[in-house]
């Protein structure tokens, strides 16, 4: 999701990354490669990010391709309060969102990093990465300025009783523990899902993933299903 000369691997993988894989949809040759990996090679982790990924990946390597792919749009596309898309939770299809993805796009330039343009940059997967490329704070700051979508879609995994929830508890176990405020807002986000589109605003999405000509398609605001 990032330049090749931005995203080159250390020898042993951040557990951030690893998620960060397992979160994009589904292919052959991930699926694959997850298969043969070794815990061992995934660090620094700790013993609970350690247990959570071993009981995912026992459930991952069962499964066919065809059936991961399917449990993750069960997952992930049917519901958007669990959309992978961080700011849906926030802002739903508002205003604000737009100038929420630009915020995000802003601080991955400012750190000299830039994300593939077929994605949109509230994508948890690609702020995962960036938590693991970024200079200094920055990328678990900007992970942190998240963290109630993050809560929200690991607890409707949960309730769903899904193994991807699991993933969510190896991304929360390195992040500092929720304020009041956080609190206060994850429950009123939940109470009231996502704020609904207004009447005759402008579009909500910034300008660059918008067509530039008429007939051109939009960027998606999910995944890419290729």
């Amino acid at each position: 999701m990032w330049k090749a000369s931005e995203a080159r691997m250390p020898e042993q993988i951040h557990p951030l990354k690893l998620v960060s894989l397992l979160l994009q949809y589904p292919q052959p040759e991930v699926v694959e490669e997850i298969g043969n990996l070794d815990l061992d090679e995934v660090g620094p982790v700790s013993s609970n990010q350690r247990e959570a990924l071993t009981v995912f990946l026992e459930w991952y390597r069962a499964q066919t391709l065809d059936d991961l792919r399917q449990s993750y749009v069960d997952n992930f596309d049917f519901d958007r309060r669990r959309s992978l898309h961080l700011t849906y939770q926030l802002h739903g299809d508002s205003r604000q969102r737009g100038l929420a993805l630009l915020k995000i796009k802003s601080s991955y330039r400012e750190a000299g990093l830039d994300p593939d343009e077929n994605e949109l940059p509230d994508f948890l997967p690609l702020m995962l990465e960036f938590s693991v490329l970024a200079p200094g704070q920055s990328g678990g700051e900007l992970l942190d300025r998240h963290r109630e979508s993050i809560e929200l879609i690991r607890a409707g995994l949960i309730r769903a009783e899904s193994p991807w929830a699991g993933l969510f508890d190896v991304v929360r176990d390195g992040m500092p523990g929720l304020s009041r405020r956080q609190i206060n807002r994850i429950k009123r986000l939940a109470e009231e899902g996502p704020p609904s589109e207004e009447v005759g605003m402008e579009p909500f999405a910034p300008p660059e993933v918008m067509p530039a000509q008429p007939g051109e398609v939009p960027l998606p605001m999910v995944g890419d299903r290729r």
